[in-house]
């Protein structure tokens, strides 16, 4: 369990706890037992607080989207590489998703769909989806 107050945050030490520096931006990862993660964003001015896909989900969309976008290997697929910045138009997009559909067997709504801008968006969703059908 984390809590934040004013400009700290302190935690129970159940959860498994991660982080790194990338040019000024600590990114601070707590996993539960492998199921879920939340990940922290902090910088001078700001805190940002996002549920985390698992990194497995992650890694099979990074492939899914480099085979639906035929993406050479040296391009780089991340959780936070934007479909549009990849190149992928809105055809594309669809193609995906058709793809993610497919791969996880899953259905995802027009609604949810259109909130898929990045490859992490589309892992959150997936696992969602997928933990919504397991119960």
């Amino acid at each position: 369990m984390a809590s934040l107050a004013g400009s700290s945050i302190s935690m129970q030490p159940r959860q498994t706890l991660a982080t790194s520096r990338v040019s000024g931006l600590k990114l601070v990862s707590f996993v539960n037992r492998g199921r879920s993660s939340l990940s922290f964003r902090l910088r001078p001015d700001r805190l940002r607080i996002s549920c985390a896909a698992k990194p497995e989900t992650v890694d099979k969309v990074c492939e899914i989207v480099r085979k639906q976008l035929a993406l050479p290997s040296d391009k780089p697929v991340t959780g936070e590489s934007k479909f549009a910045e990849l190149g992928a138009d809105s055809l594309d997009t669809v193609e995906i998703v058709m793809g993610l559909e497919e791969e996880f067997g899953i259905t995802v709504e027009e609604d949810n769909a259109q909130s898929i801008s990045t490859v992490h968006d589309a892992a959150e969703l997936i696992d969602k989806l997928c933990s919504e059908k397991s119960a």
